[in-house]
């Protein structure tokens, strides 16, 4: 399985940054959507995932339009992710999936709402308290990836930790 993480106009460069991070340790791809609401090279995004900057698959699409063209939600086992969502993220949804892309919208606005209308029965949500806004984007992201990870046994992650074979 291959997991698409799709950031559709991302605005806070430290955001970005941790969930390449995120994506990094869990192979799962990254998709930018312009226009972005900083530099891909930001010093902001480099510190949170300086490290893992080479290890990142990452692909980088000039709009949601252009996304959408490439990649067509009746085409692939696409989730939006939403605070409107009808599927709760841990529902049994992930599991026996080739591919899966996870769409996220901007910090301030989410996705569009045409969008969600129109894919309804593919948007899923993160359960909270009700009148909170949304958490934050690189949380959520984190949550879902190893949503979808868990449901598939980690097929493809370290399984046993080595700490103690190098003591």
């Amino acid at each position: 399985m291959k997991i698409n993480v799709v950031l559709v106009e991302p605005e806070i460069p430290q955001n970005t940054g941790n969930i390449a991070r995120t994506c990094a340790a869990t192979g799962a791809k990254l998709h930018l959507v312009g226009p972005l609401g900083f530099s891909i090279s930001d010093k902001y995004v480099k510190r949170a995932g300086l490290d893992y900057w080479d290890k990142l698959e990452i692909e980088e699409h000039i709009s949601f339009n252009k996304f959408l063209e490439k990649y067509k939600p009746e085409e692939n086992n696409m989730f939006f992710v939403t605070t409107k969502g009808k599927q709760v993220y841990s529902d049994d949804v992930f599991g026996d999936l080739a591919d899966v892309f996870v769409l996220f919208g901007k910090e301030t606005k989410g996705l569009p709402e045409d969008i969600l209308q129109k894919h309804i029965d593919k948007t899923i949500r993160i359960p909270m308290k009700e009148h909170l806004r949304s958490l934050n984007l690189s949380n959520s992201v984190a949550i879902i990836v190893y949503e979808i990870l868990r449901q598939n046994d980690f097929k493809g992650l370290q399984e046993i930790s080595d700490y103690f074979n190098l003591r």
